[in-house]
C-alpha cells in the first residue's frame, strides 16, 4: 500500500528499515493495537533512555474506551512554548536554531534513524477532515497506537486504498523519548515546511500540540498560501420556539466561551434563569423564560472558512475542519450536568479515547472522574474524543453565518476596584472594530491559559490583559502574525452581511454573569431573525471599542435591565470607574497594536489601527467599514 505514496527518499528508507510496519484495515483493527501486545487490561507505554526505562503513558481497556493517562501532571496538558519552526520560510515564531542553538538537520537525522529502528504504525488521514482536508500520513511507534487513533478519530478515518496514490500534504512523525534525550523532558513540536509539505515532528505523547493544535497549523499554512482561514471558533444553528433559524459562530481566546456557545442556557430549581449576580449586594438578578431556542451544533473548535465552501450569500460560510472533537469535560463534575453528552460518551457507539480521565479495568470510564494531578486536585484538563456522528442532531452541510460574536472573560468592576470589566451585555461592531478585537484576542480575567512568567508580568501591566494574537488561532500558526492580519481583514470584507458583536462573560460591570450573557445574547440574537437591528435602537458605547450597545434588549417581553447594557449606570460603577477600566482597555489596544504597523499591512488594517491610537470614535470606524444591520 505505502508504494503509492509519494514521499522523500528518507521516509522511504524508514518505512523499509523499520522492525515491522502495521497499516491497520479498519478502525477497529487500530483500537485493538493501542491497547498493547496482551489487549489489555492494562498497558504501559514505556521506551529506554539510556540505561533507564520511562513510562510515557499508560492505556486502560475500559468498556467504554481506553483510558490514557501519564504520569507526570506536566503531560496532561499542551505547553504553550511547545512549537518550533526548523525552516526558513516566514515566521514570528520560535526557531529551532535559535531556542537549540543548532540547525534542526542532526535531530531530524536521529529521529529518523530512531523511527526505522521501531515497530510503526502507519496510518492515512484527510487534513482538514475528509470532505475538505489534505491527505497525509502519520508514522507513529506501535506501543503508541492510541495516539495514531486519536489523530484518525479527530480527522476521520480512511484508508490507503480509499485514498489511492497521493503526495503527503503533511506528514506527523511521533518520537516520544527525544524530548528525555534531547529536550530536558519539554514537550516540543516542531515545524518543518516547504511549499507543498508541512512536516510536524511530535516528540511527546499528549496529542493536543500535534495531532490536534499541529494539524490546525497545517491547515492554517496551507490557508495562508491558497487565501483562506481555519478560523478558532464553535458555531451553532439556533432555531426560536418560532422556527426561526440563526447561524453563530463564537469566536475568543481561551476561556472566551467557544464551547459554552454549543450549550443550552442553565435554569435555576424553579426555572429561571440567574443572568447575575451582584458582587457587592449578592443580589441575584433573574430572568424568566418560558421557552428557548433549540440548538444544533455545526462546529465546535477547527471552524473551516475555505474558499471552496463560500457562496454568493454576501455572509462567511463555514464547515467544520474535523471529524471529531477533542472535548474537554472539566466542567462536568457530577453525573447528570449533560445528560446528552453524558449518554453519548458513557454508551458509544463505538469505543471511544479518553485523556486524563479515571479509568478501571473493564469499567465504564465516567466523565465526571477527573484523574487527579500530584497536588490531589482534579487535573484541569479531562479529554475525550468523540466523533461528530455521535453528537445528537449535529449539523454536516456548511451553513452561512449570519452573527459572528467575540467573547471576552471580565473581571468585576466596582467603583472601589476599576478593571476593564465594562462591557456591555451586547454590543454590535462595525467590521473595523470586530477585526480588532481579533487581533488582539484577550486572554482575560482569571483564565488558567496565563501561567507562563512572561505572560504573567505583561498581564499585570495591563489589568490582568494577556493577547493570544491574531483571530486567537496565532499560538498555532506558524506564519507571520501581519500576514495572518491582512487575511483575516479580507474575510471580514468579504463576509459584509454577516454582523459582528461583542459580549462578555464572567462579569459585567459588578455583576458576576458567568456565561449568561452569552447565552442570553445568542437567544436574543436568534428571536431578531439573525441578529437584525435597525440603527435607532443602538446607541453608541461610551468606550468606542465596544461600538454600539442595544437601547434595549427584551425577551419573552422582559426587558434586561439597562445597568447590564451600559455598566456605567450601575451604582456600584458609575462613569468614573467606567473610564477608568476603558483606559486600561484601550491602553491595551494601542501597546498590542503596534506591531502590526509594518510595511507589508494592509493600507484599511493601518487606517483602522491608527483611529485606534487617536482614540477615534465609533462612527470613524464605521466610514471606514460599514456596518450591515
Amino acid at each position: 500500500m505505502l508504494e503509492q505514496v509519494d514521499v522523500a527518499p528518507e521516509v522511504r528508507q524508514v518505512l523499509e528499515s523499520a522492525r515491522s510496519v502495521v497499516i491497520p484495515s479498519t478502525r477497529a483493527e487500530l483500537y485493538e493495537l493501542s491497547l498493547g501486545p496482551d489487549g489489555g487490561p492494562e498497558f504501559s507505554v514505556d521506551y529506554t533512555v539510556g540505561e533507564r526505562s520511562v513510562t510515557e503513558a499508560t492505556v486502560t481497556r475500559c468498556r467504554n474506551g481506553m483510558a490514557v493517562n501519564y504520569p507526570e501532571d506536566y503531560m496532561r496538558r499542551r505547553d504553550p512554548q511547545c512549537m518550533i519552526i526548523a525552516d526558513d520560510r516566514p515566521t514570528d515564531k520560535t526557531r529551532y536554531a535559535d531556542r537549540f542553538g543548532a540547525s534542526f538537520e542532526s535531530t531530524r537525522g536521529d529521529t529518523m534513524q530512531w523511527l526505522a529502528e521501531q515497530d510503526l504504525v502507519v496510518v492515512p488521514f484527510m487534513a482538514g477532515g475528509l470532505t475538505f482536508g489534505s491527505p497525509s500520513i502519520a508514522i507513529v511507534p506501535v506501543n503508541a497506537a492510541f495516539f495514531a487513533t486519536a489523530l484518525v478519530d479527530l480527522q476521520g478515518w480512511t484508508t490507503f486504498d480509499e485514498l489511492g496514490a497521493f503526495t503527503p500534504r503533511s506528514i506527523i512523525y511521533v518520537a516520544p523519548p527525544f524530548r528525555h534525550t534531547h529536550f530536558e523532558g519539554k514537550q516540543v513540536v516542531v515545524h518543518d515546511r516547504t511549499e507543498s509539505l508541512h512536516e510536524v515532528f511530535a516528540y511527546n505523547l499528549y496529542p493536543g500540540p500535534s495531532a490536534k493544535k499541529g494539524v490546525f497549523s497545517v491547515l492554517l499554512d496551507i490557508g495562508e498560501s491558497e487565501g483562506w482561514i481555519t478560523a478558532h471558533a464553535s458555531s451553532v444553528r439556533v432555531t426560536t420556539p418560532y422556527d426561526n433559524e440563526t447561524v453563530v459562530m463564537h469566536e475568543g481566546a481561551s476561556g472566551g466561551g467557544k464551547s459554552e456557545m454549543c450549550q443550552d442556557l442553565r435554569r435555576e430549581h424553579d426555572g429561571r434563569i440567574l443572568l447575575g449576580t451582584n458582587v457587592v449586594t449578592d443580589e441575584p438578578y433573574l430572568v424568566t423564560l418560558s421557552e428557548t431556542s433549540h440548538l444544533a451544533p455545526v462546529t465546535d473548535d477547527m471552524t473551516l472558512c475555505h474558499t471552496d465552501v463560500q457562496d454568493d450569500s454576501g455572509k462567511l460560510v463555514v464547515a467544520d475542519a474535523e471529524d471529531g472533537w477533542f472535548v474537554r469535560v472539566d466542567n462536568l463534575a457530577a453525573y447528570g450536568e449533560d445528560p446528552q453528552f453524558e449518554r453519548a460518551v458513557i454508551h458509544p457507539e463505538t469505543p471511544l479515547v479518553f485523556f486524563n480521565l479515571h479509568g478501571v479495568a473493564d469499567a465504564t470510564v465516567l466523565p465526571w472522574e477527573h484523574t487527579l494531578d500530584s497536588t490531589g486536585k482534579p487535573c484541569p484538563n479531562p479529554r475525550v474524543v468523540i466523533a461528530r456522528r455521535m453528537i445528537d442532531e449535529v449539523i454536516d452541510e456548511p451553513q452561512a453565518v449570519d452573527v459572528r460574536t467575540f467573547g471576552v472573560r471580565m473581571p468585576a468592576c466596582t467603583r472601589a476596584k476599576p478593571t476593564y470589566g465594562v462591557m456591555g451585555m451586547t454590543h454590535f461592531v462595525p467590521p473595523a472594530i470586530a477585526w480588532l478585537w481579533r487581533l488582539i484576542a484577550p486572554r482575560g480575567d482569571k483564565n488558567p491559559s496565563i501561567g507562563e512568567a512572561a505572560d504573567a508580568v505583561k498581564s499585570l501591566e495591563h489589568g490582568g490583559m494577556v493577547s493570544e494574537g491574531v483571530g486567537s488561532y496565532w499560538p498555532f500558526s506558524t506564519g507571520t502574525k501581519v500576514a495572518a492580519a491582512n487575511l483575516l481583514l479580507k474575510q471580514l470584507l468579504a463576509a459584509d452581511r454577516t454582523r459582528y458583536v461583542l459580549t462578555p462573560n464572567q462579569h459585567i460591570g459588578a455583576y458576576k454573569v458567568g456565561f449568561s450573557a452569552e447565552w442570553l445574547t445568542r437567544e436574543w440574537l436568534a428571536r431578531k431573525g439573525g441578529g437584525r437591528m435597525r440603527a435607532d435602537l443602538l446607541t453608541p458605547s461610551r468606550c468606542p471599542l465596544f461600538g454600539y450597545a442595544p437601547k434595549e434588549i427584551t425577551l419573552d417581553g422582559q426587558p434586561v435591565r439597562r445597568t447590564l447594557l451600559r455598566p456605567e449606570l450601575q451604582s456600584q460603577v458609575g462613569v468614573e470607574a467606567y473610564d477608568a477600566g476603558a483606559a486600561i482597555l484601550t491602553g491595551f489596544f494601542k501597546s498590542e497594536l503596534q506591531q502590526f504597523l509594518t510595511d507589508d499591512l494592509d493600507p484599511l488594517g493601518r487606517q483602522i489601527i491608527e483611529v485606534c491610537l487617536r482614540d477615534g470614535s465609533v462612527e470613524e470606524y464605521e466610514a471606514l467599514t460599514p456596518m450591515y444591520l
